[in-house]
Order: C-alpha cells, then structure tokens, then sequence
C-alpha cells in the first residue's frame, strides 16, 4: 500500500513538472509586442490605433501597424505623384483620400466639417494631430507595414506612399507570423 502511494505521488509529481514546462513556454511564447491590422480608412479610425500605439510603445511595448485596404489612404502623401498608372488605379487614386488629413470620420462627417471639428477640439484640448503621432510613432520605433496585396488591388505606388522611417511592404502572412507571437492583437 506504502509502495502504490510513493508511486502515485511520484506520478502526480511528473505531472506537475510537465503543467510548469508548459505554462513557462507558454509564459515565454508570447512577446511583448503589440500588432494591429488596420482596414478602415476612417479618420476616427486612425486616430483610435495611433493613441493606442504610442501608449503601449511609450511602455516600451513592440508596435507593429499593418495598413490595408482603405486605410492605405491615410498613408498616401498628398505632395506625391505617381507615373503609369492604368485608368481604374488613376479613379482610385482621384476618388479615395489622399493622405490622413483628408480622412472622413466615420460617424457624424456632416459634408466634410466633422474632420475640422474634430481637428479644432483636438488642438484645443492639446491633443497630437495626426501628423504629430506619426512623428511621434516613427520617433518611438512603432514599425508600419503596408499591405502590398491591397496596396496593388487598389492601384496605389510605393513611390505616392509617405516618408516613415521603419515603414516596409510585405503580405498579410507576415502580419498573421507577426501578430501571433504579440501578446496583443486588435483589428481596427
């Protein structure tokens, strides 16, 4: 009897090792680092997943920003010009917003003053304008990636994107490889 219980204790023993083996490579699996997908191009939109990445890069957290579809038009900087386009990447080109200063707010854009009421409430209440948060962002090291699946469906160049200093193109695999590995994940 002394010899069945030794030996289940020693089993239940193993089994606690194998449970703190796995909870330790599950504790250490995940990075701190947050990744957000971006697809809305919606001026509040924006504004919602730059506030959150320079709060958590500002706690030393690892940003990483996936820009697709229409929130490729916040990148889009308004003193560039691409060459060769074909017609429908011209009409995308013309139709969508270029740059984040011409984004339109989700809700309540009431014929284009929702954006400059918006802007003026933030200046007076001394919030970052857009602009500001992204010098901030390439400032803090939050790296942007653009899609470049969405990026080349909707006709836009490399050469109309801004100026960013960690900003690169890659595919939706590299934010999924990515974004697993964050502790964070969101989708705006």
């Amino acid at each position: 009897m002394q010899e069945e219980i030794s030996n289940q204790l020693k089993q239940i023993q193993e089994q606690v090792e194998t449970l703190k083996e796995k909870v330790r490579f599950l504790e250490d699996s995940k990075k701190d680092q947050l990744s957000i997908a971006i697809v809305s191009g919606d001026m509040d939109k924006i504004l919602a997943a730059m506030v959150i990445s320079l709060a958590a890069a500002a706690m030393d957290t690892k940003v990483r920003l996936f820009f697709s579809f229409w929130s490729l038009s916040a990148l889009r900087d308004n003193k560039k010009k691409a060459i060769n386009k074909d017609l429908i990447s011209r009409m995308f080109g013309l139709i969508l917003p270029k740059g984040r200063n011409k984004l339109k707010l989700s809700n309540m854009n009431m014929g284009g003053m929702g954006p400059m009421m918006i802007k003026h409430l933030m200046k007076k209440q001394c919030v970052l304008s857009l602009d500001q948060m992204f010098k901030e962002a390439g400032d803090l090291g939050i790296e942007i990636t653009i899609c470049e699946m969405s990026m080349n469906l909707m006709g836009f160049k490399k050469e109309e994107m801004i100026d960013y200093p960690q900003l690169r193109y890659a595919g939706a695999a590299t934010f999924v490889s990515e974004a697993g590995e964050s502790s964070i994940q969101l989708f705006i």
